[in-house]
């Protein structure tokens, strides 16, 4: 999957849009994808100016966003603009490598269960083969007016 189709699923956009391209997707299972980071990243600014670090909320943000990718994906939906995907809960976040401007995130994630609108996923995103941040994250998708 493509940016043009992830940005046809998800309604984020610079300098929130997370994703830059699904490597692989299997069907209610998993997905894997990528996150190229980059200097020219806004957060870089201030995060820290001295020694530039991605802040850990936004690989989780990454995550959510790719695991968003996958329930579209096993629902068969796109989601409208009525539609929106929220986080519902993290759990056993952990941040184990610092990552920095020239690194590239490979987000795995996998469905762990759902059961009455709740998706519960584990997540592992890792640059080369070292793990940078792992968690459990539930999300929902819910409809706004």
């Amino acid at each position: 999957m493509d940016i043009h189709q992830i940005l046809k699923l998800l309604p984020h956009r610079y300098p929130i849009l997370l994703v830059d391209r699904v490597i692989s997707i299997e069907k209610g299972q998993r997905i894997q994808a990528l996150k190229n980071v980059t200097i020219n990243e806004p957060f870089f600014t201030g995060h820290f100016p001295h020694r530039p670090v991605m802040p850990g909320v936004l690989m989780l943000e990454a995550m959510a966003q790719t695991a968003a990718l996958l329930t579209f994906d096993t629902l068969g939906v796109a989601p409208d603009d009525k539609t929106v995907y929220y986080f519902a809960g993290i759990d056993g976040a952990r941040f184990k490598r610092p990552v920095e401007p020239g690194d590239q995130l490979l987000m795995d994630v996998t469905l762990e269960r759902a059961k009455a609108g709740i998706y519960k996923f584990k997540g592992v995103t890792r640059v080369g083969n070292d793990v940078a941040c792992e968690a459990e994250l539930m999300c929902t998708m819910r409809t706004i007016a």
